[in-house]
């Protein structure tokens, strides 16, 4: 199941990817209980299937199933009484698939090719940082090219959501409190993040964590560890590796995080980036105002923004 949220009349919703459209969780859920004959259908649906993307990821398995259930009744319906339900995609806003994570957790240096050609030594424990909130972005927005610097690179990145709250999660059970996956991009002002010691102020700027274009869950990809991931900057393909070359493999990271912090439902974990990067290059390969970047994974899809000129010209 592909899962998005969305703006609709200025308002934050759930939608499931439906046929080339954008199924209202919510409001799917309760056109199902009137026709059951419910009747107080949208006080069992906000319970059942809320309408934002945080509180069905704290339902765990009960809102998914609810959200399958959703998806059959809308598949046995008339074109008219889809169109109650069923959107555009242009018709609405797409949101980062979780507009509000509790804490967005990178992995640096955690393939091969990136340790190489950075000429790091091979990590023996997580190299783990955080990007803070204001970073996160949705496929199709726009990020300001940053008024500081010159230095702004790409990063693709497989990212992990988590759906269950854990602390010392054991590595063989770590997989179970995964909700699902997204492409993420851990987009980085290279000289503000070396200029100190810790990575902070290079990787936190405005929008510069875009993540998209859906968040796939976890019973519909059956091995994360073997996908293609690959990034273009306009037309050149910069980035392409597989996901079975993470040094760290997912479960272990996932335990590693536990160990030093609890996670909750709506965590994103960014597994880190291959080789590729522009800061790597010779010349170097940075991006440039006019730019577009696009990061796609095998299953998730593209995720794809474009670098506006500057930043009080973003959404103009």
């Amino acid at each position: 199941m592909r899962l998005v949220s969305f703006l609709k009349d200025k308002q934050e919703r759930l939608g499931i990817e439906f046929d080339g459209f954008i199924l209202d969780a919510n409001l799917g859920c309760q056109k199902m209980l009137v026709a059951q004959g419910e009747p107080a259908p949208q006080r069992l649906a906000d319970a059942l299937l809320p309408s934002l993307m945080q509180a069905f990821l704290e339902g765990g398995a009960r809102c998914l199933e609810q959200a399958r259930q959703g998806v059959e009744f809308t598949a046995k319906l008339s074109d008219v009484e889809r169109g109650e339900i069923l959107f555009a995609g242009d018709a609405v806003k797409i949101l980062s698939p979780v507009p509000h994570p509790g804490k967005v957790i990178c992995v640096g240096r955690n393939y091969h090719d990136h340790v190489a050609e950075m000429k790091r030594d091979l990590p023996t424990i997580p190299v783990i940082f955080a990007k803070l909130a204001n970073t996160i972005c949705a496929h199709g927005d726009e990020v300001p090219f940053p008024r500081v610097s010159t230095q702004f690179d790409y990063e693709a990145e497989l990212a992990v959501v988590i759906g269950k709250r854990g602390r010392y999660i054991p590595e063989q059970e770590a997989m179970d409190y995964v909700a699902g996956y997204t492409a993420f991009n851990d987009i980085t002002v290279r000289d503000w993040q070396h200029r100190t010691p810790q990575w902070l102020q290079g990787k936190s700027f405005d929008n510069s964590g875009p993540t998209g274009p859906a968040l796939v869950t976890a019973d519909a990809i059956a091995d994360p560890q073997q996908l293609d991931i690959r990034l273009w900057l306009n037309e050149e393909l910069r980035q392409e590796a597989n996901t079975s070359q993470l040094i760290f493999k997912i479960p272990f990271l996932i335990s590693f995080i536990s160990q030093v912090m609890t996670l909750e439902p709506g965590d994103i974990i960014a597994t880190g980036t291959p080789g590729g990067v522009g800061v790597a290059m010779e010349p170097k390969g940075f991006m440039q105002a006019g730019d577009t970047v696009r990061v796609e994974i095998d299953q998730i899809g593209v995720l794809a923004n474009r670098i506006a000129h500057a930043e009080w010209e973003v959404g103009k």
